[in-house]
């Protein structure tokens, strides 16, 4: 058991898995457990799981800096990304980051048939490469490497060149200060650094977006009152980005309405700093310039990684290591514990 921040994480020693799955507070497994202990019971109706649904979008609003009514409810990005590829024009032109996670990509390359062309460019050149497309769509943290979109950069050339931006904040909210009410749409799922269950995701859609979307998952948590909506004819949504709500899975809302308010209420800053710099630490004791990322990958065996105690992931052909508020430094130790009989070559 660690005290991090404030609460507890019954983490074990050497796990730096966040980037896959991100280990809950104490509070947020309690929670989780109390609801299938209701569920083996009878104990709950739909109507009560209104308030921790409620809870978490309000969460992720806070995280991101935009106001709770642009924030859509579901259980995955790639769920959440389809309504707005779908709005896209016959014939329109995507830009992503090479070597996007696909979850972000594929719900705009599946618009083939209608002549949708997605087009990959290297992360630092997406914001000068906007002009001459109708969307851009990329992880403000990349997944395979920790590497950062220059968030400033992008905004600059978002409002000059007038084409919308799509973030995935998946890699990012929970361990990084945010402020995204500029961008067209955010989007997040929660079980990693957001330290919630698998099931929970959330989307902000800017108010000038709203109607470039097409709500192709609508159903019966769509409309404006919820329980109005379960029979019957004529289609009838939300009027703001709620429209785009998937029914909630309600054990994953159970867990995230106490994680993303408990990591809402933390200065993100002291939080960036700490995992930045556990991570750095990682980098430069290897002898590899730092980062300032909470995600490190290095040209490792995560299998041998393992053997040692260290619990890692292999993506894109490297192990990646993710360090978040419940790490210390003895993790970092733990890990060149394991690498110290190699030389580790930084990636690029």
């Amino acid at each position: 058991m660690r005290d991090a921040f404030g609460a507890e994480f019954d983490v074990p020693q050497g796990y730096l898995n966040t980037p896959s799955i991100g280990i809950p507070p104490g509070v947020a497994a309690d929670a989780v457990a109390a609801g299938v202990d209701r569920w083996r019971r009878g104990a709950d109706t739909p109507d009560d799981f209104d308030e921790a649904v409620a809870l978490s979008r309000q969460g992720y609003a806070d995280l991101i800096g935009v106001p709770i009514g642009r924030v859509a409810v579901g259980t995955a990005v790639s769920q959440l990304l389809a309504p707005v590829a779908a709005g896209l024009p016959d014939g329109a032109k995507v830009l992503v980051a090479e070597g996007e996670f696909t979850s972000t990509t594929f719900p705009f390359a599946a618009q083939a048939h209608r002549g949708v062309t997605v087009t990959e460019v290297d992360l630092a050149e997406l914001p000068a490469a906007l002009p001459g497309h109708d969307v851009a769509a990329v992880s403000v943290v990349q997944s395979a490497d920790g590497a950062r979109v220059d968030l400033d950069a992008l905004r600059e050339a978002r409002e000059r060149s007038g084409v919308p931006v799509v973030l995935d904040v998946t890699q990012a909210a929970g361990w990084t200060p945010l402020r995204l009410d500029w961008a067209d749409w955010v989007v997040a799922a929660g079980y990693k650094w957001l330290l919630s269950p698998r099931g929970a995701a959330w989307m902000a859609v800017h108010p000038r977006a709203l109607e470039r979307v097409i709500p192709v998952n609508a159903g019966w948590y769509a409309g404006e009152e919820p329980m109005q909506t379960v029979y019957g004819m004529p289609l009838r949504l939300a009027k703001g980005s709620r429209r785009l709500d998937l029914a909630p899975v309600w054990l994953a809302h159970l867990g995230a309405a106490a994680a993303l308010p408990y990591l809402a209420s933390l200065d993100l800053a002291a939080v960036q700093s700490h995992c930045a710099a556990l991570a750095d630490t990682l980098l430069t004791r290897l002898g590899l310039p730092a980062r300032g990322s909470a995600i490190v990958a290095l040209d490792a065996d995560a299998d041998g990684l393992a053997a040692a105690g260290v619990t890692a992931s292999t993506r894109a052909g490297k192990a990646r290591l993710g360090f978040h508020l419940y790490n210390t430094v003895d993790d970092v130790e733990r890990v060149l514990d394991a690498l110290r009989p190699r030389r580790t070559r930084p990636c690029r």
